[in-house]
């Protein structure tokens, strides 16, 4: 298998991390509800008057720190999602229109869960590394916790917090997510790069992210986006210890 270029890969992560962060602008600028994540810096951002973006960034902070209990590397996509996604949120919601009539609200809802699920096949697909809160999830997972109980008892536990400070939650929350799981299933294999089974750190990154996005919400021979009764089974697998070396 011939190596990727690694400046596609750099260009898709960025391109991801870019759009991801209008997506982010869009759900904001609809007023219908966020992400559990995102009601949790829109709450906190209200609660200390700080911009949106500022949170996200700062949030992402914190959680990276988490990571050094649970043993987790992070990349240079990691490194980038910390500084990104905020900055482009700050840059793009003061040029977005602020609309009140309810259809364009929906209009922004609807562009900003499919920009979400591009911006993530995209990012991920590149293979550099997790974003922070995924690496805390399926950190947690590698230490013996069910991934899907990771995964909902965070985002409870964070969208509970958001609305306490005052982030908003509504229908919008519901069908983000409602939408992220079949719009991931199908994006992130549309867009991943196959990396060289040398390239072990990327491999994990790409398995472990993509893991922490599976929805299985659906039930026995319930279809998913593909088709054919197929579900999305992805999980992380752990190198094994190379002796006479630690294992990271």
């Amino acid at each position: 298998m011939s190596r990727p270029s690694p400046v596609r890969r750099v260009a898709q992560l960025y391109a991801g991390l870019v759009l991801f962060g209008v997506s982010v602008a869009l759900l904001v600028a609809a007023r219908l509800g966020l992400d559990p994540w995102d009601v949790f810096h829109q709450g906190l951002a209200r609660r200390a008057g700080l911009p949106i973006g500022w949170v996200v960034i700062a949030v992402s902070v914190v959680v990276l720190l988490a990571w050094i209990p649970l043993r987790q590397r992070p990349g240079i996509g990691t490194v980038s999602n910390v500084i990104v996604v905020g900055l482009v949120v700050d840059a793009v919601l003061p040029v977005l229109p602020q609309p009140r009539a309810l259809a364009v609200r929906a209009a922004f809802l609807a562009a900003g869960i499919l920009t979400n699920g591009i911006a993530t096949g995209l990012y991920i697909g590149a293979g550099l590394g997790p974003g922070p809160r995924d690496g805390l999830m399926t950190g947690l997972a590698g230490q013996g916790w069910p991934i899907r109980r990771v995964r909902t008892l965070i985002e409870a536990a964070v969208l509970a917090v958001g609305w306490l400070l005052g982030g908003t939650v509504g229908i919008g929350t519901l069908l983000y997510a409602a939408g992220i799981g079949p719009l991931a299933h199908v994006f992130i294999p549309r867009f991943a790069i196959d990396v060289p089974e040398g390239d072990h750190d990327d491999k994990r990154a790409v398995r472990a992210q993509r893991a922490g996005l599976r929805r299985t919400r659906r039930g026995p021979g319930r279809t998913g986006p593909a088709g054919g009764g197929t579900r999305l089974r992805l999980r992380l697998h752990r190198r094994p210890p190379v002796r006479g070396r630690a294992h990271v």
